[in-house]
């Protein structure tokens, strides 16, 4: 029981120092740049600071007020658990709040690429696409409600969940893989998005420009944290489902419904599967930061209800922008006008769907342009988050440093390769698949073979002696990556399975998940009989 009680202490001391951090740093520019305490209110920061120095022994892990949950302006709490004291309170708004959130993040322009794809680069049906489309991302999509339905539970971001399921260190492992994950996306986002401004402007803002433009704006809304994050999701939907309704009314008589897959019958069914494979990788990308947009929220709104509206949210935006991007494929061929137009590039289709709107659609693609704000900003708010969970040093950083420099490494990629989107995003999204899926197996197995709905000790988060070790999810993880490997089909390798197929065909994400279901039971019986833990 002592030792118990000197962990705790060790924990809370920690906790105190972490979340001071952001208060000072907010203190110290508001001091300097008196504009800040005018357009957020230093009060409830200060009490907060004195909170920390003159009770420590309160509450080990309080940062912010009850009222701060509510207050748009600058979040300071870092990766420590959210009490449930602190919580939203439960209420019929909430279920409604996240459809929203979910159903603004979902509805971006990387996702009308994606959707391009399968029409213009694999050149599938519309009808082929379509299906691939609607079924692969809802089998995402399924996994992201799952996700999502921790946050409320723990008050845990998700990759700290992740140390209770998968294990302490392997966990860091991921938090770096989805650093990498939301670079990718933080990339090719910047891309579409500078792309697009250079067509609006004809061609005065460089795509360069552009890039730069759409990274700073994703930086000011990540930086602020999840308040201001969510209350701007909760208005951002509806000018980007008009934009959309209009894109479709403009292009859908161009769509071509007719055309058919262009293969061989071997060819057809292994693009098809392809497809299918990408638009389920890209709704995963979104289960490694799930959790973490729903900390504020309390259990007591039903773990079916914060499933289902996630599901929801997120599909439905989704499969609206798929079908859009498949649609705009088909009318490159189907239209001169449209062949003409387009050079090749995402920005360049999207303009051709406005084309006979005139300055009214080039006003409609430049409120496009603000819906990659919608899909950035959460990708840079849960970088930094990932970055603090890799140490106890990492997390003396204040979250904004990590939000910037990530958001000025993803717009130097971004600027290099904005010649080649099409080929980043058809190489990049499968990759970011195989990894997650592997990661998400374990962890789902892990608690509905291991712990068998039992309760978790949420406290314990930061306590490796009281966590899985992770050898067995490690040993699997290396087993689904094996499985990846040997059955992947891109430009940079294919592997012996996939090489076997006719007409080649990826099937890394389905051998990397095949692998490691079969691989990790028995290893963490076995880790179970020997560490115990």
């Amino acid at each position: 029981m002592g030792d118990a009680r000197r962990v705790s202490v060790g924990e809370r001391e920690k906790a105190r120092r972490y979340t001071a951090l952001p208060a000072v740093w907010k203190a110290m520019f508001s001091r300097r740049f008196p504009f800040i305490s005018k357009v957020f209110p230093l009060s409830s920061t200060t009490s907060m600071v004195s909170d920390v120095q003159e009770k420590p022994e309160s509450h080990s892990l309080r940062s912010v007020t009850p009222e701060e949950v509510e207050t748009p302006g600058l979040e300071t709490r870092g990766i420590e658990p959210v009490p449930l004291e602190e919580r939203q309170k439960p209420s019929t708004s909430a279920s409604f709040k996240i459809f929203i959130t979910w159903f603004s993040m979902g509805m971006a322009l990387n996702n009308i690429v994606v959707g391009t794809l399968g029409t213009v680069v694999m050149r599938l049906s519309f009808l082929d696409a379509a299906l691939c489309a609607v079924f692969g991302n809802l089998l995402g999509c399924m996994a992201i409600g799952y996700m999502c339905t921790w946050g409320p539970k723990s008050g845990h971001r998700t990759l700290i969940v992740s140390r209770y399921l998968v294990g302490f260190n392997p966990s860091k492992v991921c938090c770096f893989l989805n650093v990498l994950t939301n670079l990718g996306y933080g990339m090719m986002s910047s891309m579409v998005g500078g792309q697009l401004l250079s067509k609006l402007s004809g061609g005065a803002v460089s795509v360069v420009v552009g890039i730069i433009i759409v990274a700073l704006v994703s930086l000011v809304v990540a930086t602020f944290g999840m308040h201001i994050f969510q209350y701007y999701e909760r208005f951002a939907w509806f000018p980007q489902l008009m934009v959309f309704t209009i894109l479709l009314g403009s292009a859908g008589p161009e769509f071509d419904f007719d055309m058919v897959s262009i293969g061989s019958t071997e060819e057809v069914n292994a693009k098809r599967l392809a497809f299918f494979s990408l638009c389920l990788s890209g709704a995963l990308s979104w289960v490694p930061g799930a959790a973490d947009y729903h900390v504020y929220y309390s259990p007591n709104n039903g773990t079916w209800k914060i499933w289902s509206t996630t599901t929801l949210g997120v599909c439905l935006a989704m499969v609206i922008t798929l079908l859009l991007g498949a649609g705009l494929g088909t009318g490159v061929a189907h239209n001169p006008s449209w062949a003409t137009i387009y050079d090749g590039t995402p920005g360049s289709l999207l303009m051709a769907g406005y084309d006979r709107l005139g300055g009214f659609g080039r006003f409609c693609a430049f409120i496009n342009v603000l819906t990659i704000v919608s899909n950035n900003a959460p990708g840079s708010y849960s970088m930094a988050m990932n970055f603090q969970m890799l140490g106890d040093f990492w997390c003396k950083v204040p979250r904004p440093v990590f939000t910037t420099v990530s958001t000025v490494i993803y717009t130097a990629c971004a600027i290099g390769g904005r010649d080649s989107l099409y080929e980043v995003f058809k190489n990049l999204v499968p990759l970011i698949g195989y990894w997650i899926i592997i990661w998400f197996t374990i962890l789902v197995e892990s608690d509905v073979l291991f712990n068998r709905g039992g309760e978790y000790d949420w406290t314990a988060w930061n306590d490796p002696e009281n966590l899985p070790v992770g050898y067995a999810a490690t040993a699997a993880f290396l087993v689904g990556w094996a499985g990846a490997i040997v059955g992947m089909d891109q430009v940079y390798y294919t592997g012996p399975i996939a090489e076997a197929v006719a007409g080649g065909c990826d099937l890394g994400i389905w051998l990397g998940f095949g692998f490691t279901v079969l691989a990790f039971p028995p290893l963490r019986k076995l880790e179970l009989r020997v560490v115990g833990r």
